[in-house]
C-alpha cells in the first residue's frame, strides 16, 4: 500500500459528511501526502452550494480548490443531477472513463489508496 497517495471518493450529498472529505484532503496535503478528491453521486450537487460565499463549507472548499485537490467530478452523476454547469464554472474536470463514472480501478493502477465517504 502506497502511504503517499490517497484519493477520497465522496458520494454523499450531505455537507456534514463532505466537511470530512475536505478536512482530510487538506490534512493529507499539509502532511506532504497526496490527498486527492473525486466528487461522485449526490455529492456533485454540493459544488454549487459550497462555491457560494457565506456557505459554511465555502472557506474549506476554496482552500481545497486552491490546493488543486479536486481530481474531478463524476460526469454521469453531474449530468443526471443537473450539476454540470456549476462544476464547469468552478473549473473541476468532469471525468467518466467507466460508463460516465470515474474508475476506482484506474486510480488504483496509478498507485492511489481509495477511501469512500
Amino acid at each position: 500500500m502506497n502511504q503517499d497517495k490517497t484519493i477520497l471518493f465522496a458520494f454523499r450529498g450531505d455537507p456534514l459528511c463532505f466537511v470530512h472529505v475536505l478536512l482530510n484532503g487538506i490534512d493529507l496535503y499539509e502532511r506532504g501526502k497526496e490527498g486527492a478528491i473525486i466528487i461522485e453521486g449526490d455529492a456533485v450537487t454540493l459544488v454549487a452550494q459550497m462555491s457560494q460565499p457565506g456557505h459554511f463549507l465555502s472557506a474549506l472548499y476554496q482552500k481545497a480548490k486552491d490546493l488543486k485537490l479536486f481530481k474531478g467530478a463524476c460526469k454521469a452523476c453531474a449530468t443526471k443531477l443537473g450539476a454540470v454547469e456549476a462544476i464547469e464554472k468552478e473549473g473541476i474536470p468532469l471525468i467518466g472513463e467507466m460508463s460516465g463514472h470515474p474508475s476506482m480501478g484506474g486510480f488504483m493502477a496509478e498507485g492511489y489508496n481509495i477511501i469512500t465517504f
